[in-house]
Parts: C-alpha cells; sequence; structure tokens
C-alpha cells in the first residue's frame, strides 16, 4: 500500500497461486463521514465479490525491523479496511523486499524499467500474498498480524476460515 497507489491480487479458491487483480490509485481526498476513499471502496466489492476469507496487508518495516511513518499509514489503512470488511480476516504481513523482488520479476519477464511503475505495486501484492498463501500452508495457520476491530456483539470471526485471501499492497 502505497501513498500513490494500491496493488491488488487475489488467490484461487484453493489459497494455491497468487495472482495480480490491479492496481488502484490512492484517493487521498478525506471522504465524508460514514464513507469509504474510492480505493477502499474497490477493495471492498473485490474482498466480497471474490468471496475472500482473508486480506493481507503489506507493513512496510525497514529492513533492520523497524517501523517508520509508511508502516503508521499502513497500519491506519488496515484498521480503517478491516472496520469496512469486518467480519472477514484483516492481517499485516512484512512486506520487506516484496517490490524488489516484483521489480525483478517484470525485469526477468522482459517488462522494461520505465514501465515497472504502472504494474509494479499489483507485482508486490502477489508476491506478499503467495508468501502468505505458503506460509499457513507450511505452518497450519493464518501468518502475519491480526488488526483488530471493535465487533458488535455476536459476531462471528472469520479469521480461522479456509478459503482463498486478497492482498493489498
Amino acid at each position: 500500500m502505497g501513498t500513490v497507489r494500491v496493488g491488488l491480487a487475489a488467490s484461487d479458491p484453493d489459497g494455491m497461486i497468487a495472482t495480480p487483480v490491479e492496481t488502484l490509485a490512492r484517493d487521498t481526498r478525506k471522504p465524508k463521514p460514514g464513507q469509504l476513499s474510492k480505493d477502499l471502496a474497490q477493495i471492498v466489492r473485490e474482498v466480497h465479490e471474490r468471496g475472500a476469507k482473508c486480506v493481507y496487508v503489506g507493513l512496510p518495516r525497514h529492513l533492520s525491523g523497524a517501523e517508520g511513518a509508511s508502516s503508521e499509514a499502513a497500519r491506519a489503512y488496515a484498521v480503517g479496511l478491516a472496520q469496512a470488511i469486518a467480519p472477514i480476516s484483516v492481517r499485516l504481513v512484512d512486506e520487506r523486499m516484496s517490490t524488489v523482488s516484483a521489480h525483478q520479476a517484470l525485469q526477468a519477464s522482459g517488462r522494461s524499467g520505465r514501465r515497472h511503475r504502472q504494474v509494479v505495486d499489483q507485482a508486490a501484492a502477489v508476491v506478499i500474498l503467495q508468501y502468505a498463501l505458503d506460509a499457513e500452508r507450511a505452518m497450519g495457520r493464518r501468518p502475519g498480524e491480526p488488526v483488530v476491530v471493535e465487533r458488535a456483539a455476536g459476531e462471528d470471526d472469520a479469521s480461522g476460515a479456509a478459503g482463498h485471501g486478497t492482498t493489498v499492497e
């Protein structure tokens, strides 16, 4: 999740393979009370249309592992998303090196460096989601840090439900 663009990826129904969905322009205008920004609204639509059981949001960290202003912005974005799609689980996963891996994959596919900017966020979202899918299979549980939001009494937590995921980078 960047300040300019948001990359989306989704997995197949069995949660095996991550594929790119689209790159959204960040809507930096402050929405009216009770409304979502255009990018968040589109992500909510994608989550519901795809029947996602879990959404992964990339958490940018410095190479040292420390968090900075970008991490704070990603956490705030993840909370807004979690509130909008509750009770569907939102989890933060370390995205260090995902953009580097995405650039390398794009270069290996023959895409010129000038054209990377248009799709690098999607490619990074694929890297993040594929990591999460692989880690879940290996560990038997969803990776990352859960984003906790207040839920109304009686709402179920879908975080343990099986199924495919979506990621936001």
